[in-house]
């Protein structure tokens, strides 16, 4: 073996490797892309983040006391809670259904005796006058039912004790009502993201498919032809929405024969598979946009990850739970708008009128047309030589 032969071998891998976009794309900027989406997703870029949940209170105690009102003020202080007043149980649950707000306390009656009664005789629990606060909280919110029942008790156990540790206090936080009173699971809390997921993967198979046949020359045998690309184009966005609608209705059924429940009707189940049908001509936009810009099929598979990550991880699944921030990012990507209205849908129970929902729809449909269109002209205009 001859040493020279293996570095002359090595250079030219290495000169082909930077003539291939493909090969650029994951040395360069895949790692790049990847790492910044890491980054917004869970929370290294923008600085310290820290979670904020959205609480409703109703006020239930107008009495003279004054100590339900040092009890929101208390609330608001621990920089976690951001709270939201209502006069009445019926608006503040409309807002639950639909996401706006992650928990509702309601505050009763004898709040401000039982405080009072407390601190009068904290060594006799015989006098103290026993409440307890109602609290319901949004089963769509994974985290949110986990941290915001023992927040709340925390806040009244140092209003009422300061430092000082005590085995009990006469107001207790209820037992949390759900939304949706069912046992949810990991994979139903993730779920409403699972769907998107599926679907952006076809940014990837549009756009290899159109490489491919530019390839093969396919498409310049046909510009001889009087078919027109337009047609040409068409064709392969009514096969791949096909694909798409095949691959939609695999994953709902597969996740209802794995265990998924959901307390949405059928006619809600319905609207889901529209929902997440539509955002299907958005992903192959995507596969239009990164066969446009492709010079082979390798290419087209790299560069459609551009696509592909930031949607992935600030709109499906992957980012229950995350940094605040990656909220606001996700916003930008269409998949964000699939997740937050089958979330709704599929595990809040809302109906297919809520506003919130018919937003999410609305976006969706704006965004996939534009995205295609704006795909059919790129392709038409370079892709298509």
């Amino acid at each position: 073996m001859k040493i020279q032969r293996v570095f002359s071998f090595a250079k030219k891998d290495l000169k082909l490797m930077v003539r291939e976009p493909a090969s650029l794309f994951m040395i360069i900027l895949f790692p790049i892309v990847l790492t910044v989406v890491f980054g917004i997703s869970f929370g290294a870029v923008g600085g310290e983040q820290t979670v904020v949940y959205q609480v409703g209170i109703i006020n239930e105690d107008t009495g003279p006391l004054q100590w339900s009102n040092i009890f929101v003020d208390s609330l608001t202080q621990t920089g976690i809670l951001e709270i939201h007043e209502y006069s009445d149980i019926k608006s503040a649950q409309d807002d639950l259904v639909q996401g706006r707000i992650q928990a509702v306390a309601v505050i009763p009656k004898p709040f401000g005796e039982s405080c009072d009664s407390f601190l009068k005789s904290p060594e006799d629990p015989s006098s103290w006058v026993e409440t307890i606060i109602d609290l319901y909280l949004d089963s769509g919110s994974l985290f949110a039912t986990q941290a915001i029942p023992p927040i709340i008790q925390q806040v009244l156990v140092a209003m009422l004790t300061g430092d000082q540790p005590t085995p009990s206090i006469p107001i207790q936080v209820g037992v949390p009502s759900f939304v949706e009173a069912e046992k949810l699971t990991m994979f139903d809390y993730m779920a409403p993201g699972i769907f998107p997921f599926a679907a952006i993967f076809l940014t990837m198979i549009v756009a290899q498919s159109f490489t491919v046949d530019r390839e093969r020359g396919l498409i310049r045998r046909i510009n001889t032809t009087p078919t027109a690309p337009s047609e040409f184009m068409m064709d392969h966005t009514v096969s791949n929405m096909i694909m798409a609608v095949v691959q939609v209705a695999l994953v709902f059924v597969m996740a209802f024969v794995v265990g998924y429940s959901t307390p949405a009707s059928f006619l809600s189940l319905l609207f889901a598979f529209l929902l997440v049908s539509v955002f299907a001509l958005c992903c192959v936009g995507f596969g239009l946009i990164t066969a446009a810009i492709s010079k082979s099929s390798g290419a087209a598979t790299g560069i459609s990850f551009i696509f592909i990550l930031p949607q992935m991880f600030l709109g499906s699944f992957v980012s229950v739970g995350l940094s605040s921030i990656t909220k606001t990012a996700g916003k930008v990507v269409p998949s964000y708008y699939v997740t937050d209205a089958l979330t709704s849908l599929l595990l809040r129970g809302a109906p297919v009128t809520s506003p919130t929902i018919l937003l999410d729809f609305a976006v969706v449909i704006i965004s996939s047309v534009v995205i295609l269109v704006v795909g059919v002209f790129l392709f038409k205009k370079y892709g298509n030589r």
